[in-house]
């Protein structure tokens, strides 16, 4: 929740927001349910970032 102060101006407050939304990871949330994935996808996908991650270390 963004309360707006005596002079501040809604680009700031606007921002503020965008700041909160980007930090507690609600639009990567969205945008990684956005579309169905069935739990072979999702195994998939597990495995493929365990390889990547692998070849990191």
């Amino acid at each position: 929740m963004i309360l707006l102060g005596k002079n501040e101006g809604i680009e700031l407050a606007l921002r503020r927001f965008k700041r909160q939304v980007s930090r507690a990871g609600i639009l990567a949330d969205v945008k990684k349910r956005r579309y169905f994935e069935t739990s072979q996808e999702k195994r998939k996908k597990k495995v493929v970032a365990a390889r990547r991650q692998k070849q990191f270390y």
